[in-house]
């Protein structure tokens, strides 16, 4: 079937009366591209205005990013101290406990007492041994100037018998010569006699003489033959007397030799003597004073001023050496301990202000950086990292840096150790 041409709407056809000419057309198209004194204005105005927001965001960006990098901060805080812990440096049995868990307590005040009679026997005992070490001592001391005299008079009675020895020597020499002249002389009127004795025994044969003369002549001979044997045996004497004053001479010189030779050595054991008593008596001196320290030790005192806690010490417990029997926390000396990166450390320096938050009290402190760790957190740990294993990682380090407050911050030393903090370190530009 075949299409019917459609008709144009007379509705939708032109009013040839409404329809404007070409010139009209293009004056209402040139006023329409014309821009209009109003509209210019406000479009300069909003250029203005967006550059002006665009200059204080400009400033604002800048200064925030100068706040921003105007300091370090960290969550990886918290607040630090000592802690004391509270030990017996000696064995004992726990006598009293004079404190609690959060007692405040006052350096040098008592915490715990224990039994002492044992310190007390043991410091008798050492004071016993002193004594007696003293008096030994005292004994031997006098023994060193009477070794000395003693030793000086062996010498000068050594010096004296040796002279008196050498006297007796020389009298014996003399007597022995006196006795060999006496001898010569005996020996010369012996022969007389015996002379005598021939002529008279010729002139008696003869009648010449009287018998009387003769036995007198006799006589005479047999006393000088029995002079000369006395003599000579007084000789002998004398010679012996000799030998023996030669003999004692010797023995006085060995005598003053060995004299003079063990004076120094006696002496000097006399001075060992006196100072190995006097070394026991140091000693006995030190185990009175550690029996003394012992018998201290049996009271047990605050360090410092602080809090108690983690108390485990009651009556009648036995205790050890070393054995910590409660803690002490001195509140007033308090820092933070806060563990940075590494990589916000480098224009971090020591006396730079520092803002701290409390989590707890939900407050600022004002405190400074003290001091920065030698090491990182990790080298300190129990099991260090070795990278040279073979099994390296690398992983940002953090660095313990500590913070001190500021004094006059804390006055009731509400903060505690333990507690969470937010700290700020202000950097130098």
């Amino acid at each position: 079937m075949a299409d019917t041409p459609q008709q144009p709407d007379p509705a939708r056809q032109p009013d040839p009366a409404r329809q404007p000419d070409a010139a009209q057309k293009q004056e209402t198209r040139s006023a329409e591209i014309r821009p209009r004194p109003s509209s210019r204005r406000f479009r300069a105005l909003k250029i203005i205005v967006f550059l002006i927001v665009l200059v204080g965001v400009a400033i604002g960006g800048y200064r925030l990013w100068n706040y921003f990098s105007s300091y370090e901060s960290t969550d990886d805080a918290e607040i630090d101290g000592d802690i004391y812990a509270i030990t017996s440096r000696i064995a004992g049995t726990v006598k009293a406990v004079y404190v609690e868990d959060n007692q405040q307590v006052k350096a040098g005040q008592l915490l715990v007492e224990l039994d002492p009679r044992d310190y007390e026997v043991a410091l008798d005992q050492a004071k016993s041994a002193l004594s007696e070490s003293r008096t030994l001592v005292a004994v031997a001391r006098p023994n060193v100037p009477i070794t000395s005299v003693s030793t000086q008079t062996a010498l000068s009675t050594s010096a004296n018998d040796i002279a008196e020895a050498r006297a007796a020597l020389a009298a014996a020499q003399r007597n022995y010569e006196s006795a060999l002249a006496d001898i010569r002389t005996a020996e010369a009127d012996n022969v007389k006699a015996q002379a005598d004795l021939s002529r008279y025994k010729t002139l008696v044969a003869k009648d010449e003489i009287s018998r009387q003369q003769y036995d007198q002549a006799e006589a005479a001979a047999k006393s000088a033959a029995s002079s000369v044997d006395a003599k000579r045996a007084t000789a002998e004497a004398i010679a012996r007397n000799i030998e023996a004053a030669q003999a004692r001479l010797e023995q006085s010189q060995t005598r003053e030799v060995e004299a003079q030779r063990n004076r120094p050595d006696q002496i000097a054991i006399q001075n060992a003597t006196v100072d190995n008593r006097q070394a026991s008596a140091l000693h006995q001196q030190t185990l009175v004073d550690q029996a003394i320290l012992n018998l201290s030790y049996t009271k047990i005192f605050a360090p410092v001023d602080g809090i108690i806690g983690k108390k485990n010490a009651e009556p009648g417990q036995q205790v050890a050496p070393g054995q910590q029997l409660m803690a002490d926390v001195p509140v007033a000396n308090i820092w933070v301990t806060a563990n940075f990166k590494e990589t916000q450390l480098k224009r971090m320096r020591p006396n730079q202000r520092a803002t701290v938050h409390v989590d707890s009290y939900d407050r600022d402190y004002d405190g400074y950086v003290e001091s920065v760790a030698g090491a990182t957190g990790a080298r300190f740990s129990l099991l260090p990292p070795e990278n040279a294993t073979g099994n390296y990682v690398k992983v940002v380090q953090r660095v313990p840096v500590r913070i001190r407050f500021k004094a006059g911050q804390d006055p009731n030393h509400e903060l505690r150790p333990g507690m969470s903090v937010d700290p700020k370190v202000w950097l130098d530009k």
